[in-house]
């Protein structure tokens, strides 16, 4: 089987492509990502594995990555709300321009061969719907161009399933977190950027009163869904939750992260952030009817593996 990866060479991409170059039956595995984020030394260890540089949006390009491909994951993204509100259209051709492409690339394959499509969406979709947790059914009320751009993003998605015929599977990703997420820029996620500043000694900066809740989600778990989801060719017709139903305050995830440190961390109180969401939680019904056999690394495992990989790249 030979997979293809968009933003392979970023924090979800080269995981997965890690543990898709120890799986026996994977052939090629071709990245495309035109590292704006992603790291070249995060794949270039990797057995298999070939990194395509390139933009998602160059039909030329797509084509050749997805030409021999049974199965593309696309991952590739502008991510960040607070980016998003600094550049909407970016953020639009990126996430729903782009997914667009890969989506036209799968379907100019002859019909019998074409591949599976799984798409990464985000639980930003939500945005100011507060019913807690958050089922697939309910209605998107997106907040910001970036939720927006998402949600346009896993429309195409399953239009070409019903169009086209096109085996697609749209995943909504939650708060992911785990070793090779960058934390060395200015829209860092939150357990990166507190792991960061707690090895260096800095107070960790907490958006808002540190109440707000979301839905952890290991990188572990989120590559275990996805392998098993690429093996089997999974797909459905709407889109799946990818979290498990934890609802972790910011002021709790420091509580976590002290335990796992084995000391108290001072924390800075700055203004909320314009676009987040106050509460964040999955329902994780239909994951678990699709992927019956996938258990949730717990968060204190999760941040201890995180921290431990965090020590040993010098952070």
């Amino acid at each position: 089987m030979n997979i293809a990866v968009t933003g392979g060479a970023g924090f979800i991409g080269a995981n997965l492509c890690r543990a898709l170059a120890r799986l026996d039956g994977v052939g090629q595995i071709l990245v495309l990502d035109d590292l704006s984020t992603g790291r070249t030394e995060n794949i270039d260890d990797l057995p298999g594995v070939k990194l395509v540089e390139g933009s998602i949006l160059d039909r030329e390009v797509v084509d050749h990555v997805l030409a021999d491909a049974h199965a593309v994951v696309h991952l590739a993204a502008r991510p960040s709300v607070p980016r998003s509100l600094l550049d909407p259209v970016a953020t639009h051709e990126a996430n729903a321009s782009g997914t667009l492409s890969i989506l036209e690339g799968a379907r100019r394959r002859d019909p019998a061969q074409r591949p599976q499509v799984i798409v990464a969406s985000s639980s930003s979709v939500y945005g100011a719907n507060p019913r807690l947790p958050k089922r697939e059914d309910m209605v998107p009320l997106p907040r910001s161009p970036y939720a927006a751009s998402k949600l346009a993003g896993e429309a195409y998605a399953l239009a070409y399933a019903e169009s086209f015929g096109l085996p697609v599977l749209v995943f909504r990703f939650f708060n992911v977190f785990g070793p090779l997420q960058a934390a060395d820029h200015a829209y860092a996620a939150v357990v990166p950027a507190f792991v960061s500043a707690a090895l260096e000694g800095r107070p960790l900066t907490v958006h808002g009163d540190g109440t707000q809740t979301r839905d952890f989600t290991f990188i572990g778990s989120v590559v275990a869904v996805l392998v098993d989801a690429v093996g089997r060719r999974v797909t459905h017709d709407t889109p799946v939750n990818l979290a498990f139903g934890s609802r972790v305050s910011l002021l709790e995830l420091i509580d976590a992260l002290e335990a796992v440190l084995g000391r108290s961390l001072p924390r800075e109180h700055t203004q909320p952030r314009p676009g987040d969401v106050a509460h964040s939680q999955a329902d994780q019904a239909l994951l678990r009817s699709l992927f019956p056999t996938v258990e949730a690394v717990p968060l204190d495992e999760g941040l201890r593996l995180t921290v431990d990989w965090a020590r040993s790249a010098g952070g």
